[in-house]
């Protein structure tokens, strides 16, 4: 089968599409054939050498986490009835306890039987697989913030995937939704989710409007998907007992220099790991967006989708910035 691998650390043009043998079922995994592969940012961080503290990955390396398709066969122990029934996952390394997004940049990747996501009938299997990682973040976030009618919500990195997410979510809860996010095609999409306020952080003075949109007081709620210097100067402009919930870094490392100040200010400030979650909560979360796609009461947006064998243009679109949503490898 073919796959795509990162054959050293590098630029978008270490990623090789080659052929590897297919992989076997073991008790309790199935082995889907993959329709659509998804990008994420980490992919690209981790492509670079980023991260090798904390994501124990050495190349050579089959990239990719989260999966869609068809079950097309199941290991021992695993019900046969699988078989044909359209899915998404995460990979077998991306499973909880594991943590390594690999292995799903491939024309078939395993998975567990029991962390498969069924997807239901009206939600296409590109749709269903742009949610996999995004999907539970967002909803785990957006518990946690419990926000409330009329408060103001900044979101930062607002136009990607997670961000189109928690400005609709953030939207239909009543929230009066800032959004945060670089260039006019960026800001229009926020806008159209939802966005009452939309504006550029890659200008001078972005933060200010975000006052002047709150009439001086600063946001109720930030979700930072921008970390870097953005999510710093959010940060700044948080007032006392806020929230801010720092889970990305779009524009550089997760947001930190001013977590310190901020929480002696009284800000309540969140990071990634305190969005983690159990098995049990990522079922529902997967169940409740997969819904909310079926019934058309959320837009999953997806900006751009390549083939397997160019996953190299996949990250470079997405380290460049021009990436809209969500971005996936049609296999």
């Amino acid at each position: 089968m073919q796959a795509v691998e990162v054959k050293e650390f590098g630029g978008p043009d270490v990623l090789e599409p080659r052929e590897v043998p297919v992989p076997e079922p073991e008790a309790g995994q199935v082995l889907v054939q993959v329709a659509a592969a998804d990008v994420m940012f980490l992919d690209t961080r981790l492509r670079s050498g980023w991260g090798t503290d904390f994501f124990a990955v050495q190349p050579p390396y089959v990239a990719g986490g989260a999966i869609g398709g068809i079950v097309a066969a199941v290991g021992p122990g695993v019900d046969p009835a699988l078989l044909g029934i359209r899915v998404t996952a995460r990979t077998v390394a991306s499973g909880v306890g594991r943590g390594l997004p690999i292995g799903g940049y491939a024309e078939q990747a395993l998975a567990d039987a029991d962390q498969l996501n069924r997807i239901p009938d009206g939600v296409t299997v590109e749709q269903a697989t742009a949610v996999v990682h995004d999907g539970h973040t967002a909803f785990a976030a957006f518990e946690r913030a419990g926000i409330r009618p009329g408060q103001q919500v900044l979101i930062t990195a607002a136009a990607g995937g997670l961000g189109t997410l928690l400005t609709q979510l953030a939207h239909r809860a009543g929230a009066q939704v800032i959004a945060a996010a670089r260039g006019d095609a960026k800001l229009a999409l926020t806008r159209r989710l939802g966005a009452r306020v939309a504006v550029d952080y890659s200008e001078t003075g972005w933060t200010e409007q975000v006052l002047a949109a709150t009439e001086g007081r600063g946001p109720d709620v930030v979700f930072d998907g921008a970390g870097g210097e953005p999510g710093d100067a959010a940060l700044r402009i948080t007032p006392a007992d806020a929230l801010f919930i720092g889970y990305g870094a779009a524009a550089g490392e997760f947001a930190g220099a001013a977590a310190d100040e901020a929480r002696e200010r009284g800000v309540r400030v969140l990071g990634l790991y305190d969005l983690s979650i159990g098995n049990d909560s990522r079922a529902r979360y997967a169940a409740q967006i997969l819904e909310l796609l079926a019934t058309e009461e959320l837009e999953v947006v997806i900006g751009q989708t390549f083939p397997l064998a160019d996953a190299a243009a996949a990250h470079a679109a997405i380290e460049d910035r021009t990436a809209l949503g969500r971005t996936l490898l049609r296999v």
